[in-house]
């Protein structure tokens, strides 16, 4: 077994499941203390910072000489739950594989991060490489939030976040607004039909107005990488009981939004549709209101960082990773919004969020090399 997949493995063993998102959920402490502890031994600064109770980031650097940018690498130290898997945390490698929960999202990221690391220190480079284990990006990315609060304490020229991207590079992805839209009715006995308002069935026309804009959304794709936005329906609840016109009808929805669209425009269109809604029916009415939301990611293809990353990328590979989109968001945009540039670039597997998980072991090799050469150009 080599360094890299024993400490890949060490990691998966390691219960992280997100409590957030798993009632019962253990949470990241004790991915925390394996990395800090691991930090230590290999005489790195260590910092654990509390983030929420029992749930800190780790951050590892290794210090350079001085008068060189800094590089940081970024993973998250949180997993989805586990339900219906067979021994998620008894990692098992076949054929080049390492299976567990967490082996491809994305703890044999945050393990080639942590050997580039240790590669760095003993580089002699000029700037300081450090490592950011952040908790909760699979929820709420509170880890990252409360790193970039106290940003000045760990300040880096660039981040490099090891989200798996079967080694080509991320440089954009879509975010998310969520909606909440409710119809009001008027309540009555279902044998007054003359006194009541359904307000579900109201919420039915919002409906086939939210899928036309979806349609149209997906029809008309404008970003050259992620295509066009797209919303969907969630979860509605509605009425209190089957001999009542329902007096409300509460409906959730997801927005997912590409550049250019921000939390207002999403917003807009909503109010739009029940706006028109109202304009041909005088007994509708309903409100919406934005309840949470990520921006979108995206760094121009021709940034330094992207043309370093690929140009190293390109001469270990022996080809040209592709720059690409992802679907799903990524911390990437939190250090996007906050001015730090960011690029992905992960190992391939398949699994992530399923109940077979595995990571290919020799893409999370060429991510070690990866991250330690592109710290030898960045940070030299």
């Amino acid at each position: 077994m080599t360094e890299l997949s024993k400490l890949i493995s060490d990691l998966v063993a390691i219960d992280s499941v997100n409590p957030d998102l798993v009632s019962g959920g253990v949470g990241e402490a004790g991915m925390a203390q394996y990395i800090a502890d691991w930090g230590r031994a290999q005489q790195l600064e260590v910092a654990v910072q509390a983030t929420v109770p029992g749930r800190p980031n780790v951050i590892l650097r290794a210090p350079g000489g001085g008068g060189g940018k800094a590089l940081m690498l970024n993973a998250h130290t949180d997993t989805v739950g586990v339900a219906g898997m067979d021994a998620p945390f008894s990692p098992v490698i076949r054929a080049g594989r390492l299976y567990g929960r967490g082996a491809y999202d994305m703890k044999s990221g945050l393990a080639a991060c942590m050997l580039a690391l240790l590669a760095a220190r003993d580089m002699g480079l000029r700037g300081d490489v450090l490592l950011s284990a952040v908790a909760d990006e699979e929820y709420g990315s509170i880890g990252t939030e409360v790193l970039l609060a106290d940003w000045a304490r760990w300040p880096a020229d660039a981040v490099l976040i090891a989200e798996p991207t079967a080694l080509d590079i991320s440089i954009a992805h879509r975010g998310f607004v969520w909606l909440e839209i409710e119809t009001q009715g008027v309540a009555a006995h279902g044998s007054l039909p003359e006194q009541g308002v359904d307000a579900i069935a109201k919420m039915g026309t919002v409906l086939v107005e939210l899928a036309a804009l979806d349609r149209q959304l997906r029809a008309e794709p404008t970003h050259e990488l992620l295509g066009s936005g797209s919303l969907h329906a969630s979860l509605i609840k509605g009425g209190e009981e089957i001999s009542m016109y329902p007096a409300f009808c509460k409906l959730l929805v997801e927005r997912r939004t590409i550049p250019g669209e921000s939390d207002a425009h999403v917003l807009a269109q909503a109010q739009s549709i029940l706006d028109d809604c109202a304009a041909s029916d005088s007994q509708f009415q309903a409100q919406v209101q934005a309840t949470f939301s990520r921006p979108p990611y995206a760094i121009d293809a021709a940034h330094p960082l992207v043309q370093s990353l690929q140009h190293v990328a390109t001469a270990h590979l022996g080809r040209q990773p592709a720059l690409i989109g992802s679907s799903w968001w990524m911390d990437s945009a939190l250090f996007a919004e906050a001015g730090v540039p960011t690029v992905v670039l992960g190992p391939a597997g398949a699994g992530a969020h399923a109940r077979e998980e595995w990571v290919n072991l020799e893409s999370a090799a060429h991510c070690q090399a990866i991250y330690t050469q592109l710290a030898a150009v960045f940070c030299a």
